[in-house]
């Protein structure tokens, strides 16, 4: 419930900005509203487990404020991936026969950037933190629940989805194109340790490290239609 009322309250706020104009001087301040779409990589970084990068997508909105008299533009938003994290694991205690255990993982992120103007509003250096809430992790495949964890004796694969579901991030990259359509390439790192939550499960850790720290990281590419 938490959850979807935080979504509607930010994009009912951004419905709120619409395309306006206001003189300074003899400068326009353009506010507008932007739509976005595209691929994502991601990848869990951790000493804990065995990973491997994996796929995904990403949508969202932004309500952009331009402001030419200045060297920066700002804007804010929400934006909704859903990605594949993978965790290497075996079928049985014992067996040598390994497989990566594929988890989705569901993402809404809150962002507030500045865009830093290198050729106008055409070019912009982007950067900016981002409030992430995101599921817990899910069985792509459901059969492989009770797999268990390379690097642990007894750890289950269904016993490590409850990570930690509020996150702090990053972002830095490059925005470019014109007023109504630009492409857009970002780097996001997590800043906050995703997997924190486990060390609270009471988890079977022998054989391994019983403290757990892992951040996030995602490679978007995409683009951005402007309203």
């Amino acid at each position: 419930m938490k959850k979807i009322q935080l979504f509607l309250l930010v994009a009912f706020s951004i419905c709120f900005v619409t395309k306006s104009f206001s003189q300074h001087g003899q400068y326009d301040i353009v506010n507008g509203i932007g739509f976005f779409g595209g691929i994502t990589k991601v990848k869990l970084a951790t000493d804990n487990f065995i990973t491997k990068e994996g796929d995904g997508f990403i949508g969202g909105l932004s309500a952009t404020v331009d402001i030419p008299f200045k060297w920066y533009n700002m804007s804010y938003g929400m934006q909704f991936s859903e990605s594949t994290v993978s965790i290497l694991g075996r079928p049985t205690a014992s067996s040598s026969n390994n497989e990566f255990v594929d988890y989705k993982l569901f993402a809404a992120q809150l962002a507030l950037m500045m865009h830093i103007k290198l050729a106008g509003s055409y070019v912009t250096l982007d950067v900016g933190p981002m409030l992430q809430y995101n599921g817990r992790l899910e069985f792509e495949d459901t059969t492989q629940e009770g797999y268990f964890i390379n690097n642990y004796d007894n750890l289950l694969a269904e016993e490590i989805a409850n990570i930690s579901q509020f996150n702090l991030n990053g972002a830095v990259g490059i925005t470019a194109g014109f007023k109504f359509v630009k492409l857009r390439a970002h780097y996001i790192y997590g800043a906050t340790n995703i997997l924190k939550k486990l060390e609270n499960e009471n988890l079977d850790t022998a054989g391994g490290d019983s403290r757990f720290k892992g951040n996030m990281s995602m490679l978007l590419f995409g683009a951005m239609l402007s309203f």
